[in-house]
């Protein structure tokens, strides 16, 4: 089994080289792992206490050369490691650590991620391995599949969509557009089945939100205007009937005047009738 001597000396990170120049050929190598890092951060972003490396060295023993995932989860460790980062994950400074999930993107030149690593990761007691192939499928292999670890030995797990107990999270794969890319890509999903949204998508749903309650405020100001429309609109027909009778009774005063005026001009006093 892969392990490392704590009794050796043990070189630390800015020792250790942090690549092994050998360089992915696929693109989705890099984006399928940076769009699951970039929903972690979405959802656990007060959490202090896990780590998602992307093509980064595992150190497991001083003397023997990092393995190399494409993509790993850890938790229990520092989010942040020193001003600059970590340049490996090496397991005597993660107090041994070890990631709970690996991830390997089957590149357009396959390499072993069925065997061989599938082989080290195992010896290295990772629980779970992960292996998404995005562009090409080999005989007796589904896109995607989950192995996790039972004594030693890793067992392919049923379906293509699995919840992992131990992180708190699901992981499958949905179709949906990342940086203007539509196509099929890895997610987490919470316990019921439902898909995290990336951040871009997390804007977006926050920018319809806004729109909405622009339009609701929007729609109340205009009832409220026509509200105030309507209530103008009682009002001039309140000052109308004021000055109707407004009018009325100024006709009847000059009806009465005119009607004093002749008894007057025919020596009626209107006083004695």
């Amino acid at each position: 089994m892969l392990k490392y001597n704590s009794l050796e000396y043990l070189p630390s990170s800015a020792e250790l080289p942090d690549s092994d120049e050998t360089p992915v050929d696929n693109e989705l190598q890099i984006s399928v792992p940076t769009l699951l890092l970039d929903i972690l951060v979405n959802i656990w972003g007060n959490r202090k206490d896990w780590f998602f490396g992307i093509n980064m060295g595992i150190y497991y023993a001083p003397k023997e050369p990092a393995i190399v995932p494409d993509a790993f989860l850890s938790l229990g460790v520092k989010y942040v490691f020193g001003e600059s980062g970590r340049s490996s994950y090496v397991l005597w400074e993660e107090n041994g650590i070890l990631p709970t999930l690996v991830l390997e993107v089957v590149s357009q030149t396959y390499n072993s991620e069925y065997e061989d690593k599938k082989t080290d990761y195992a010896e290295l007691g990772i629980l779970y391995y992960l292996v998404y192939a995005p562009t090409r499928l080999r005989r007796k292999h589904k896109r995607l599949e989950l192995y996790r670890l039972v004594n030693g030995e890793y067992i392919l797990q049923p379906g293509d969509k699995f919840w992992l107990p131990e992180i708190g999270l699901g992981i499958g794969r949905e179709n949906a557009t990342y940086r203007n890319f539509t196509r099929e890509w890895l997610f987490w999903y919470d316990e019921n089945g439902d898909r995290y949204l990336t951040a871009d998508e997390v804007k977006e749903q926050q920018l319809a939100q806004e729109k909405q309650k622009i339009a609701q405020k929007d729609e109340q100001i205009a009832q409220k205007d026509e509200q105030i429309a309507q209530k103008d609109e009682q009002i001039a027909q309140k000052d109308e009937q004021i000055a109707q009778k407004d009018e009325q009774i100024a006709q009847e005063k000059q009806q009465f005047q005119e009607l004093l005026t002749k008894l007057q001009e025919m020596g009626i006093d209107p006083n004695t009738l």
